[in-house]
């Protein structure tokens, strides 16, 4: 079974239509990342950026977004995987 199907999506085109394209430069080189982190509220969100942020080098985000028509909320944040955590 497809979990992306025209059945559990309809005409969708993607799952997250709806985000914020990526900055090129957010991803030049190897390492760098761009997180998108969606959940139900914005403990949960904020929870799981603070996680990221104790294990590598982080942009953190300080607000959260809610898109219309869409549950929960979203989050994104900036990693470079290639320097650990200074916490």
């Amino acid at each position: 079974m497809n979990p992306y199907s025209v059945e559990n999506f309809g005409d969708r085109r993607g799952v997250m239509g709806c985000v914020r394209p990526i900055n090129e430069a957010h991803v030049t080189e190897s390492g760098l990342a761009v997180v998108d982190i969606a959940a139900a509220d914005d403990e949960t969100v904020f929870a799981v950026q603070e996680l990221l942020a104790g294990r590598w080098a982080i942009a953190p985000a300080d607000r959260t977004t809610r898109e219309p028509g869409e549950p929960g909320v979203r989050l994104r944040c900036f990693l470079d995987l290639r320097q650990a955590s200074g916490v």
